[in-house]
């Protein structure tokens, strides 16, 4: 490790999903664009996406043998608070070689022994909370972090208010800068410019219950006068090919398990589906995309219904229950994308919400704790 006192080294650590890990490999890039002198360390948990994902970003990354407490099963504990103590020796060993003059967490199992450290060890902290519901790691780091950067308003209720920043979420840069017009998007996925268009997206994963919404509602489909760019997400792909073969041809539904340029699909989509993770949401609010938001139920906190909640009370987004969405979500989603009215209401309170240049804003204060 080189000692020159101007190097700028900094930690980041976090991830599980990719709600956690787009807006970290974003901020990595904005402190690299403004210092390309800066190394920048990941720190994640073994097995989860942030393994993969981060070295595909190109930044090296350490990982920490912690997962969460099982709530269900009390015995199988005495084992992760085994990993938790070995995560903590092994991030004070990183921190020791490392040597960083700032830590930024995000969120996620990892984030929590490594910024325990940093912070005995006064390395200034910056956390970063993309849900408007804090999450658990979050909220016990705080009393520890000299900055919290969030992207929902009324925060305080559990952040020191001092300590916050109104940042915004960072989203994929890819999906602002796409040049393609709307009928080039809908063309590229080889649907008519002509027709309006839903994108039901489930995240990378799928959701199941977005899938069923359509499967049971084959025939409105096919009547409906309206086309459909569908993510089945990799798990429910094979199985929903297979029903679809079993149909008449349905040339007004392009199915895919995974969308590489979210870009277009966002720009051919005249309304799109979602679940409610803070990411997704933040992205939607910056390119001004009428929503409807059914929130996963399979989420720490139920902290997708609080994003979406948020939204909603602004008129910005329409909301579906998990459990009605089977019944109704395609009906109203069919209904809403044909009343021109309702869609440009949609796109007008979403666009107020979304806050721009939130990895340059938060990329700032760290490089500001890092060099005060």
């Amino acid at each position: 490790m080189s000692d020159k006192k101007d190097e700028l080294r900094i930690i980041i650590s976090g991830g599980g999903t990719g709600g956690h890990i787009f807006p970290a490999i974003s901020i990595a890039n904005s402190i690299k664009a403004k210092r390309p002198d800066a190394k920048i360390l990941f720190v994640g948990a073994l097995g989860r996406m942030e393994m993969q994902r981060v070295p595909a970003a190109g930044y090296e990354i350490k990982g920490l043998p912690i997962c969460g407490f099982d709530r269900k099963h009390l015995l199988k504990n005495i084992a992760v608070l085994f990993k938790i103590w070995k995560s903590e020796y092994l991030a004070r060993k990183i921190i020791k070689q490392f040597r960083p003059m700032a830590a930024v967490g995000v969120g996620g199992y990892a984030s929590g022994p490594t910024l325990n450290m940093c912070a005995a060890k006064g390395i200034p902290c910056l956390i970063q909370e993309q849900n408007s519901y804090a999450g658990v790691t979050n909220r016990l780091l705080a009393k520890k972090a000299a900055k919290i950067c969030v992207a929902y308003d009324h925060m305080e209720r559990f952040f020191p208010a001092d300590k916050i920043i109104l940042t915004g979420n960072p989203v994929r840069q890819n999906l602002l800068e796409t040049t393609m017009n709307r009928e080039e998007a809908v063309k590229s996925f080889g649907l008519d410019p002509a027709k309006k268009t839903i994108l039901l997206v489930g995240g990378s994963l799928g959701a199941r219950t977005i899938n069923e919404s359509v499967l049971r509602h084959l025939d409105e489909v096919r009547q409906s006068g309206v086309q459909f760019i569908w993510q089945t997400g990799k798990y429910y792909s094979a199985s929903i090919q297979q029903q679809l073969k079993q149909q008449p041809a349905m040339p007004m539904l392009h199915v895919t398990d995974f969308i590489s340029d979210m870009g277009a699909a966002y720009r051919a989509a005249d309304l799109v589906i979602s679940r409610a993770g803070a990411s997704s949401i933040s992205e939607f609010c910056l390119i001004g995309m009428p929503i409807i938001l059914v929130p996963s139920p399979n989420v720490a906190e139920d902290h997708q219904t609080q994003n979406a909640m948020a939204l909603v009370n602004k008129n910005a987004a329409i909301f579906v229950k998990d459990a009605e969405a089977a019944d109704i979500l395609l009906q109203k989603a069919i209904e809403t994308v044909k009343d021109d009215a309702k869609l440009l209401s949609l796109h007008e309170n979403i666009s107020k919400l979304g806050v721009e240049n939130s990895a340059d804003t938060i990329a700032d204060e760290v490089i500001k704790l890092a060099t005060k």
